[in-house]
């Protein structure tokens, strides 16, 4: 880590190592099972049916009806999806593909919102941080020159200076030419404010993984057992060698832009891989052993042992940095976790609507 970078980012180095390494506090070389892919936390230091309908009118473009249903979710691999237990969930409609530059900037456009990630940071949030380090910034990946232990994460994720979802690899790097990307380096609070501002909603998770499974049989991997299809990538997901080189099998290094693979059975792209998409629920690792069986909602407060006291939400999906070398949160029924305030260049968002 460069001397430059804001102090916050070091004073996370703890908390986040233990919750990089998730359910069993693992100390020895990375077990992939126990890995979330995740970033420091910004303020953590301190067979049913689906109807494809044709929307003719603005309210549902883009957008997928989603005809509830009732099955079984969670996954036995990880601590925190178990049980595997039985849910219903109610009719919605779901966007096909993740929130976009292009339709954030129309927000953005529209509204005048500023994100969290070009916000300067409060000294009274960071009281033992000198004010000339309180610069908008934000989580990047950044691959090691040489082979490093995948206990630390700190030595693949920086904070830059001016890293936004305008520039999400830092201010020399930005979205132009990149409108079908999905935007990344957006908070819960930033999707929240899209969402309300578009008319819809973030999804439950257990709306989302009722979509991503598709009526599907419960699998290992959302689009069945095999980690191949027809010798092809099904999603953008690291492959090679964890973190230093990515062998690019799949075409991509970073991000890809929507509809870059196949969709699901019900017409949805990216439900795996990609980017992290942001949930409603807010995260505890007990839930699934007292979630209500009829349109679970998630809990009512919110804990992580890894972080007390740190507000958390739900995350979907994975990214294009999930690897079977460190984190294979990509996987059917599991889950990941983020402070409401972070973002990071793997992480973004789809909307829904009742």
């Amino acid at each position: 880590m460069r001397s430059a970078f804001p102090i916050l980012f070091f004073l996370a180095t703890v908390s986040y190592q233990t919750y990089a390494q998730n359910d069993n506090h693992v100390t020895k070389q990375a077990n992939p099972s126990h890995h979330s892919c995740k970033v420091p936390s910004r303020t953590g230091a301190n067979n049913r049916m689906v109807s494809f309908v044709s929307a003719k009118d603005s309210l549902h473009k883009g957008m997928v009806f989603i005809k509830g249903g009732t099955f079984l979710m969670g996954s036995d691999e990880f601590e925190d999806s178990k049980p595997v237990h039985k849910v219903s969930v109610r009719d919605f409609w779901m966007d096909e593909h993740e929130v976009t530059n292009e339709q954030f900037a129309a927000f953005v456009s529209a509204t005048g919102y500023v994100t969290v990630a070009e916000r300067a940071l409060k000294p009274e949030d960071f009281p033992d941080v000198p004010a000339d380090r309180l610069v908008p910034g934000s989580a990047v990946f950044t691959a090691p020159k040489e082979k490093v232990s995948l206990n630390d994460p700190l030595q693949w994720w920086q904070y830059v200076n001016g890293a936004s979802w305008k520039h999400p690899l830092g201010p020399e790097r930005s979205i132009v030419n990149k409108a079908n990307d999905p935007v990344v380096q957006v908070c819960y609070e930033d999707a929240v404010a899209y969402a309300k501002w578009a008319g819809k909603r973030l999804p439950t998770e257990a709306e989302w993984e009722y979509a991503a499974r598709a009526g599907r049989k419960n699998g290992s991997y959302y689009w069945g057992d095999s980690l191949k299809v027809k010798s092809q990538w099904p999603a953008n997901i690291f492959q090679g060698d964890f973190p230093t080189k990515n062998s690019l099998e799949d075409g991509y290094d970073f991000v890809a832009p929507v509809k870059s693979f196949p969709p699901n059975p019900y017409g949805l792209y990216d439900m795996e891989g990609n980017v992290w998409e942001w949930c409603s629920d807010l995260y505890r690792p007990d839930y699934y052993k007292e979630s209500p069986t009829d349109n679970p909602k998630g809990p009512s407060d919110s804990y992580d042992p890894d972080e007390p006291g740190v507000e958390k939400h739900v995350q979907r999906g994975g990214s294009f940095l999930c690897s079977d070398q460190y984190c294979i949160r990509y996987k059917a029924g599991s889950r990941g976790k983020g402070e409401t305030s972070s973002a990071s260049n793997n992480l973004g968002f789809r909307c829904v609507r009742d």
